[in-house]
């Protein structure tokens, strides 16, 4: 298997390290241009480049050796990367307790309704060649939604404690008083994937589409498809940003219904004293 991936790298891989080549020294030479006004992103920009070089040829390789496994082998692919997604999600849900499980249970249950649907219905080919790339996309805009959903929602809690502990203390249910603020979490979340949907075709002719335009798919059928999968997107982050916030809503009071989430401190200031050389 090895021998028949190696013998893969002919003439038109050559010619892809070729074009990425030319890509990044396009990158290098606005790298310079940045750093004549003062903007130093040099090394982020050689490092940047060489990992995300470095990952997707990895990534071809690894797709090289499974694109003709089992639809399983597939699955256990989109398991893995949901992981690597909750990882990325928790790291941005700062002050969220348990982050790490809500953000699985969140991006596992988008992205999963909605491939599991897919290939149900037929929308999506039951192989790893086709499963594979586009659940990552699944994948990736669930990890996004979640994160929104659950930064939103931490702010918005934590902005407006004053009234969601009146509405407590006037009898209201926890989920009653926490509601304005999941309603704004969960529509912060899909927003992005809403103008995504509304840009279509009118902004941006998706990878998805370009792919399959070149390799010789009708483009009304590549339109369509495109449509398809952004539409799926949709669907899958409405249910993680919703997951999501039902999750961290349990999570946010007591069990005697108290408010737990609470905003940061603010730093005390000493009196005389505001900060290294100054002199309040």
């Amino acid at each position: 298997m090895l021998a028949e991936v190696m013998h893969s790298l002919s003439r038109d891989v050559l010619e892809g390290f070729a074009q990425a080549g030319v890509a990044i020294g396009l990158c290098l030479v606005v790298a310079l241009l940045c750093r004549r006004f003062a903007v130093h992103v040099e090394r982020e920009t050689v490092v940047s480049l060489a990992r995300g070089l470095a990952q997707m040829t990895l990534v071809g390789l690894i797709l090289a050796l499974l694109l003709q496994r089992h639809l399983l082998v597939g699955g256990f692919i989109l398991l893995a990367m949901t992981g690597a997604a909750a990882l990325t999600a928790a790291r941005r849900a700062q002050g969220i307790p348990d982050a790490l499980r809500l953000s699985f249970y969140s991006i596992a249950a988008g992205s999963g309704i909605v491939v599991a649907g897919m290939l149900t219905t037929g929308t999506l080919a039951a192989n790893v060649a086709t499963l594979v790339p586009v659940g990552s996309m699944i994948v990736a805009n669930t990890m996004n939604a979640c994160a929104q959903a659950l930064e939103r929602f931490r702010a918005e809690v934590t902005a407006h404690v004053g009234q969601v502990e009146a509405g407590l203390a006037l009898g209201a249910d926890p989920a009653v008083a926490v509601a304005p603020c999941m309603e704004r979490a969960v529509y912060a979340s899909l927003l992005p994937r809403l103008d995504m949907l509304k840009s279509l075709g009118l902004v941006w002719i998706p990878g998805v589409m370009a792919g399959m335009v070149v390799s010789g798919a009708s483009p009304l059928y590549a339109g369509i498809y495109q449509f398809v999968i952004v539409a799926m997107i949709l669907a899958a982050s409405g249910i993680t940003g919703l997951v999501a916030t039902l999750l961290i809503r349990a999570r946010v009071f007591s069990p005697a219904a108290q408010l737990l989430l609470r905003p940061s401190e603010p730093r005390p200031v000493v009196a005389g004293y505001a900060g290294p050389g100054k002199e309040a």
